[in-house]
């Protein structure tokens, strides 16, 4: 079918995985006036055989779930929402060779020339033989790093810095795994910043940062990563438990694009579980910071107005909904891996 034909019809979508971000996808699909939900593809097989609908707290929808990739493959879907925690190269091959277009959340494709060569050739085979393409998104990375950036460098001439500064105020998440035990807050306070978070957010948000330098014929001559602590000045009860005085109470990392020499863009995530921080730190309320020095400087507060005990429950939408919107337009591109440049701008449907 020629690619332009998507338009013409509602695309038949699956869905991948149903966490947090995924069970959010599955009912954006559901309520989507141009998409039907030809299935569903869950990792437990606890929850194989059950309506879709019960996942997302919908009403029943007569899909039912499967745990088996053959099953998915059966479909003849026109898109997957690929959602799982971490991309398998076997699964993501077989769904492209089959002429199924995927959208994915993983990370990992957000810039193909710095994948490693095997990978982005095996992937792109399976795009050539499926007629199928792959786009990698998500809110951060993907709108926050990408999308904004383009536009607001599309009123510059010239460019001498732009920064994204990512803020998280985690004090009422109530994850004692995912912050004491994960992101190692309340701990005593490391001598150096661990290497393998800063290897992990370099391998995530790096992408992003060559991407847009490229699209702005300002390639980047390195990305280096760096992190420091803040401790809590105080024993402070947050939702997942107790903070003790002097127990790492905030992170920050920061990813710095050098092109000659200088500091040409910059992502920092600053993460932390209490205000009141040895040394203080600068904190801003949950959201997104973004500064552009140029020939039109600006400045952008992009705030989430989200009562904090409700923001875990909000926050999946920002990841899911960017790529559900997405689908129309990875389906009509021309096979292969496509990234925020090489689609055309697109939006919400909600007619």
């Amino acid at each position: 079918m020629p690619r332009s034909a998507h338009r013409d019809r509602p695309l038949r979508v699956v869905q991948w995985a149903t966490g947090n971000i995924g069970a959010r996808s599955l009912r954006a699909v559901l309520d989507h006036s141009r998409m039907v939900l030809a299935g569903v593809r869950v990792h437990s097989p606890d929850k194989a055989g059950r309506d879709a609908g019960e996942l997302c707290g919908s009403a029943p929808t007569g899909v039912t779930t499967t745990h088996r990739l053959d099953d998915v493959l059966a479909l003849g879907a026109d898109c997957v929402l690929y959602m799982p925690r971490a991309a398998d190269l076997d699964e993501l091959c077989a769904l492209l060779a089959s002429g199924a277009n995927v959208v994915a959340t993983t990370g990992g494709f957000h810039h193909p020339a710095g994948l490693d060569p095997a990978v982005r050739s095996r992937v792109e085979a399976a795009c050539e033989q499926g007629g199928t393409s792959l786009h990698d998104t998500g809110s951060s990375p993907g709108f926050i790093t990408e999308a904004v950036p383009l536009v607001l460098a599309s009123v510059q001439r010239r460019l001498e810095h732009l920064s994204i500064h990512e803020y998280a105020d985690l004090s009422q998440r109530n994850s004692p795994e995912l912050l004491f035990d994960v992101m190692g807050f309340g701990r005593a306070p490391a001598a150096a910043f661990d290497e393998g978070r800063l290897a992990h957010v370099q391998g995530s948000f790096g992408p992003s940062l060559r991407l847009v330098a490229d699209a702005l014929g300002l390639p980047l001559d390195s990305v280096r990563a760096r992190g420091r602590f803040a401790t809590a000045a105080r024993t402070t009860e947050i939702a997942a438990g107790v903070l003790r005085a002097g127990t790492v109470a905030a992170q920050r990392t920061t990813l710095t694009g050098l092109r000659g020499g200088r500091a040409l863009l910059e992502f920092q995530a600053t993460w932390y579980c209490a205000r009141d921080l040895v040394p203080a730190w600068d904190l801003r309320p949950t959201g997104w910071h973004l500064t552009v020095d140029g020939d039109a400087p600006l400045d952008v507060d992009m705030r989430f107005p989200v009562p904090l005990e409700r923001l875990a429950a909000v926050s999946p939408g920002y990841t899911a909904h960017r790529a559900v919107n997405a689908v129309h337009a990875v389906c009509a591109a021309a096979p292969g891996i496509r990234t925020t440049v090489d689609l055309p701008p697109f939006t919400a449907v909600f007619g």
